[in-house]
């Protein structure tokens, strides 16, 4: 009515109503209303900035979310809030620190509306650059990289390639330097994670801040499996920015008319449209069609007789020469199997043949070279256990050897440890299914179908049966080969881990082999149930593991969790109270400051397991009558 009014009571009103925890219930109504009412009214637009301004500070951080959440848009943000953001600290505050560095809840919606608002005000535009850079000081920090669970470093990540897409040439030009160091300090602590999920939201944002800086020189580019995360985050960058979404008047008096549009491609000048022809005859005239192929039905492909002894094969592999590739690939794909049939002659030579194929690289692009190899490697491994794993292990702590080939030997004991734990008739059933599986019958014809089998299924049909005996064969016992040489494969494994070579530091720089000796150690722990060092191997490394217990990297400690599941599995429970009763109540306070503490969600649902375990394991020796 044109009279002077105070609604500080309503802004009182509404804060205390939101920090109660019903901001759905009042802004759901409230704010499509003030949408309506101030999309046209400057008067209404005044009142609304009011309205917030006056929410007091303790308040204020509920309302600003509510607003933020329920907006349908940026610039509907931008009308409702007006530049209170620069004239409130504690909103700056709420706006540009706590909900981008703090809190990593909020949806990729949630983010635009927020990051949109800032740019659409050359008064608040300053802060958006203020914003990018903490963002990237955050994203390029190695301990926030470390400490931070996954979730976050992609709410950032996210919250990095928005900011990007909403940033002008000039300002982007105004601060290259400061990106440009940025990156690289960033693409640097994402590609020392041992988390693929971190390493590549790295790369997606080392490549977007790249070609935001360099628009006309050479851009980064990294090797990665895109995935829907990734494809995300690519699509942050090339939004649409909130205030440029207006129609051209070309466009729509051409709308009116009722005209078709025309595709940039098809605006071609007459003189173009005019060769057009001219260069299809001359395609024509230059075309190979007249030439004759040659009849090619009748050729066969020429092929190599592969090695029949495994000394044949061995000197193959060891050749220098590279003019026989065909005879080295073939020698490649044989070797298992010669190694499986020959066992006494593998042993005659078997850590000669471990070292050869330790060191084999691949001469040609053989296609399964990386399988094929680790298979043959496993065959020595568990033909001759004992000497071939004490080479392997020594050699996982000697000097000149890569990260992947110290990998390799993780893997190919861990592989071996897993065959060798299983009874003989598994392994012989899975080896003759993967060697028989590239031969195989046609499913349509009549032969593929044996006629005592059809006639059994017949009889069977048609046989009534009052009373049967047992329907399954028990599947065959046998030893476990893995308890005579299980101590063979761990204990040297635990012997020099803190000992730094020149090229090799597992305590250091080397983390990603430390996570994966981890779980390795964790792997044959559980597979050596039931045998005689068990209690002994749990014993060391539960020792192990109190030592890395307060390790920075999260896989790292990953693997300790999963070397706790595997030892309380695995080591009979009597032993474990009567040997390790210290150790385990020292253990159960570390788990529970894991589960409360830990910043990963990986770590903290390990623990929780554990500790569950260590719960039953009491239940269990609680209800034993002694």
């Amino acid at each position: 009515g044109g009279l002077d009014c105070s609604i500080s009571f309503v802004s009182h009103v509404l804060g205390k109503v939101c920090v109660h925890g019903r901001q759905k219930e009042i802004l759901s109504v409230l704010v499509p209303r003030l949408t309506a009412l101030t999309q046209s009214d400057c008067i209404w637009q005044r009142i609304c900035w009011r309205l917030v301004e006056c929410v007091p500070e303790r308040w204020l951080e509920a309302v600003l979310l509510g607003f933020v959440q329920r907006a349908p848009g940026a610039d509907v943000l931008s009308r409702l809030l007006g530049n209170l953001v620069v004239k409130n600290k504690k909103a700056q505050f709420v706006m540009t620190q706590k909900v981008l560095l703090l809190q990593y809840g909020h949806t990729t919606e949630v983010l635009q509306n927020l990051l949109g608002y800032l740019s659409l005000d050359s008064m608040r535009r300053a802060l958006l650059i203020k914003v990018l850079q903490d963002l990237l000081e955050t994203w390029g920090s190695s301990s926030a990289v470390k400490h931070s669970p996954p979730e976050q470093q992609h709410y950032i990540s996210r919250a990095i390639l928005i900011c990007l897409s909403l940033l002008k040439e000039p300002e982007i030009e105004s601060c290259r330097q400061e990106l440009l160091t940025s990156m690289m300090e960033g693409v640097k602590c994402h590609l020392d994670s041992n988390l693929p999920q971190i390493r590549r939201q790295g790369m997606v944002v080392a490549e977007s801040i790249s070609s935001r800086i360099n628009t006309d020189g050479p851009v980064l580019k990294f090797q990665y499996e895109e995935d829907d995360e990734t494809r995300e985050l690519k699509s942050l960058l090339v939004q649409t920015p909130p205030s440029s979404a207006v129609p051209s008047p070309l466009d729509n008096e051409k709308e009116e008319a009722g005209l078709p549009s025309v595709p940039e491609t098809d605006k071609r000048s007459p003189a173009a449209a005019a060769m057009k022809p001219g260069e299809e005859s001359d395609a024509e005239l230059d075309s190979d069609d007249d030439l004759i192929p040659y009849d090619m039905s009748e050729d066969k492909e020429l092929t190599t007789k592969a090695p029949l002894y495994i000394r044949d094969c061995m000197e193959v592999l060891t050749g220098s020469g590279s003019e026989d590739v065909d005879r080295w690939e073939a020698a490649v794909k044989v070797l298992e199997s010669l190694i499986r049939k020959n066992p006494a002659a593998t042993k005659e030579v078997s850590v000669e043949l471990a070292k050869i194929l330790l060191h084999l690289e691949e001469k040609t692009c053989l296609e399964g070279f990386v399988e094929l190899r680790q298979r043959a490697q496993v065959a020595v491994l568990t033909t001759d256990p004992v000497p071939v794993a004490k080479f392997l292990t020594s050699q996982f702590y000697s000097l000149n050897y890569s990260l992947r080939q110290r990998m390799d030997i993780l893997d190919v004991l861990v592989l071996a440890a897993q065959e060798l734990s299983c009874p003989k008739s598994h392994r012989k059933t899975k080896h003759s299914s993967a060697q028989t599986s590239c031969i195989q019958v046609l499913p349509g014809s009549d032969s593929s179908k044996d006629w005592r089998t059809v006639v059994d299924e017949r009889i069977k049909s048609k046989t009534r049966r009052f009373a049967t005996g047992r329907s399954q064969v028990e599947p065959v016992s046998g030893p476990n080969e893995f308890n005579a040489v299980a101590g063979h494969f761990f204990f040297p494994l635990l012997q020099q881990f803190d000992r730094p070579l020149t090229t090799f530091d597992l305590l250091g720089e080397d983390h990603l082999v430390l996570g994966r000796l981890v779980h390795t150690l964790a792997a044959l722990m559980y597979l050596a149930v039931n045998t005689v060092a068990v209690t002994a191997m749990g014993k060391a490394l539960l020792e192990f593991v109190w030592v890395l217990r307060f390790h920075t990297d999260s896989y790292v400690r990953q693997g300790l969790l999963s070397c706790i599941s595997s030892m309380l599995l695995s080591v009979p429970a009597e032993r474990l109270l009567e040997d390790m009763t210290e150790e385990l109540l020292e253990t159960q306070s570390w788990l529970g400051d894991v589960v409360e503490k830990d910043p990963d969600g990986d770590c903290r649902r390990l623990a929780l397991h554990n500790l569950l375990l260590m719960e039953n394991l009491k239940k269990k020796l609680s209800t034993v009558p002694s």
